[in-house]
């Protein structure tokens, strides 16, 4: 029942999207390879930490094993985690996927991926890989995963709609995506539930389950996608509610 009470809500949010009378921000402040994609109407929150809370302190509440969980990770599959900062999810999927699984570790900082790949190292994370993502695009290869997650980041990425269309394809038959992050404005580092909607389905996706997660600071939603991905052109500009 919730999960059908997710799927009937999010088919309210469409009025969200604006159309082609949603203003535009000046391409010359955009990375050349976002500008046929429309940017984003609303702020972008900077990167403060790669952290937002201690894994002591996450640890003890269960955070991981509960969100790993509810995104249903199993033996064997293959994960990517997007922006992995200091690695608390990274690590976490390559004890629960083993050694028949593999993990990739993404994030668009190089010295974040230089301290992590130690971190790798140190622990003996066979299993784990690193990649050095952009701003508008994951850089995952294609047809690779059964989970993406997206811990406590997705507000900070400049270009969600170049993101998540570049982001589509490394999905396997049956591939979620998985955002975990807090309802609240993005100036308070969160994105409030209805515009995370409202732009994954401006790319073709569908929300798949809504999950009450505040040992996690926030929500769990699960997306999958729908169709074919819509061209750059035609995707409508979602309203910052």
């Amino acid at each position: 029942m919730r999960c059908r009470a997710a799927l009937l809500a999010a088919l309210a949010l469409l009025p969200l999207l604006g159309g082609c009378d949603a203003p535009w921000k000046d391409n010359d402040d955009r990375v050349e390879t976002a500008r046929d994609f429309p940017p984003a109407d609303r702020p972008v929150a900077p990167i403060t930490s790669t952290r937002w809370s201690s894994e002591e302190a996450r640890d003890r509440v269960n955070e991981a094993d509960d969100v790993m969980d509810s995104a249903d990770v199993r033996p064997g599959m293959t994960v990517a985690d997007i922006g992995a900062g200091d690695g608390y999810y990274t690590v976490r999927l390559a004890g629960r996927v083993g050694a028949g699984g593999r993990v990739l570790a993404q994030d668009i900082q190089p010295e974040v991926i230089e301290r992590l790949a130690d971190r790798v190292a140190r622990e003996r994370l066979d299993n784990v890989s690193l990649k050095l993502g952009a701003v508008d695009d994951p850089r995952l290869p294609a047809n690779s995963f059964d989970r993406v997650f997206m811990v406590h980041m997705y507000h900070e990425i400049g270009e969600p709609y170049a993101f998540l269309w570049r982001l589509r394809p490394a999905l396997r038959p049956g591939g979620q995506v998985i955002v975990v992050d807090g309802d609240r404005p993005i100036a308070q580092h969160g994105t409030p539930f209805r515009l995370l909607v409202c732009e994954f389905q401006a790319v073709g996706y569908k929300l798949l389950s809504y999950d009450d997660k505040q040992t996690a600071g926030g929500y769990l939603a699960r997306f999958v996608p729908i169709g074919k991905r819509p061209d750059p052109s035609a995707i409508s500009v979602c309203k910052n509610p």
